[in-house]
């Protein structure tokens, strides 16, 4: 049956970029082996946990995800979006300013258009065609496989940074890596850098403290997601 995911709240001091020793975290959402979550706590030196992971090994998304729209599940041990519509499954757990999250991902047709935001409000979906979202909008191969994105709120619009390559192959699974520091948002894929989007007016504080899979139409997949404070 498997977990919910696993979240470590971190204290920050204002500038969180170097983890102090000592620095106390407290667990928020263990591991648990049947569909009720119960909540234990723990405290480790910095670093040595991530902030949350999750492997998506059960039936159930459960508390740790906040889901807006129909079209995602679970399936063998992955989460899968299909006719999402700009409707983000959102981490219910509030993340820090500087962050580091990394997972794998695949796309399953030949539309790509691997989708995920971070720095959103948690809540926010598509109410209107042109979606504006609240945070930051990643991109791997969208507009039918042609190019990749980074964007400020509206992917449709001109506060955007692009690339032709590399782009997904239908079928293989990638490992993405984005890091937040400061104003400036850096994403590799297998290792390569892809994009850097530097805002010169960065999305920070109350308002942009989640992360969030997304997705259009076509069947995208995720996995071992982890989450680690900077």
């Amino acid at each position: 049956m498997g977990d919910y995911g696993s979240a470590i709240v971190a204290r920050r001091r204002p500038r969180p970029r170097i983890p102090e020793p000592g620095l106390g975290l407290a667990l928020v959402l263990a591991a648990s082996a049947c569909e009720e979550v119960p909540r234990s706590f723990s405290v480790g030196p910095a670093g040595a946990e991530p902030l949350f992971s999750d492997r998506f090994e059960r039936s159930k998304l459960g508390p740790s995800w906040r889901t807006t729209g129909p079209g995602a599940r679970l399936e063998h041990g992955r989460l899968v979006l299909e006719g999402l519509e700009n409707h983000p499954v959102w981490l219910t757990v509030p993340l820090p300013d500087d962050v580091h999250v990394r997972f794998d991902a695949r796309a399953a047709t030949d539309s790509c258009d691997v989708k995920f935001e971070l720095a959103g409000d948690g809540k926010s979906y598509a109410t209107s065609p042109n979606y504006v979202a609240s945070g930051y909008v990643v991109i791997f191969g969208g507009w039918e496989c042609t190019k990749n994105m980074i964007s400020r709120r509206n992917e449709h619009g001109r506060d955007v940074v692009t690339s032709t390559a590399p782009l997904p192959v239908p079928g293989r699974t990638y490992r993405m890596d984005v890091w937040r520091t400061g104003d400036t948002i850096r994403w590799e894929v297998d290792g390569r850098e892809v994009l850097v989007y530097e805002d010169p007016n960065p999305l920070r504080g109350p308002g942009h403290r989640h992360f969030a899979f997304n997705n259009w139409q076509a069947r995208t997949e995720f996995d071992n997601l982890v989450i680690e404070p900077l």
